[in-house]
């Protein structure tokens, strides 16, 4: 009985800490590696790209379709890519603004999610997103 109690609050924890990560969207790295450009800051302006495009994409739809999920999975592999910045880059305002842009699409987005199935809130969260990104895509562009 034990041994059972201690399996499933080691998968409870596992599960718990690991959130929405590779091992719930293993696609993310699929789009990291697609995304992947000579340098890192690169490759996080290509999946800003990739993320804008499934945005619009995703618009007038509902639910878990296939454009929301591409844009959950871009998600997560930009939120990984943004820390591998290179170091010196990290320490510039630069990035920290760029840092406060994720932390504003995170929220956007976890809205967004809320409202997947309901229009005209999604598209208008979509919308909303789209916006955000272009304001980090010039922020990158700087950080270049």
């Amino acid at each position: 009985m034990q041994k059972i109690a201690a399996m499933v609050l080691t998968a409870a924890l596992f599960t718990g800490f690991s959130g929405c990560s590779y091992v719930f969207y293993p696609r993310a790295d699929d789009y990291a590696a697609k995304a992947k450009g000579s340098t890192s800051v690169e490759t996080v302006l290509n999946l800003t790209t990739m993320m804008e495009a499934s945005a619009e994409a995703a618009k007038g739809g509902t639910g878990n379709d296939q454009s929301m999920d591409d844009l959950h999975n871009q998600f997560h592999a930009f939120d990984n890519s943004l820390c591998c910045v290179d170091e010196a880059k990290r320490e510039t305002p630069t990035y920290a603004l760029a840092v406060t842009h994720n932390k504003e699409l995170w929220a956007i987005f976890k809205r967004l999610w809320k409202f997947k199935d309901t229009q005209p809130q999604r598209d208008e969260h979509l919308e909303l997103f789209k916006r955000e990104i272009q304001e980090l895509r010039a922020t990158l562009e700087a950080l270049k």
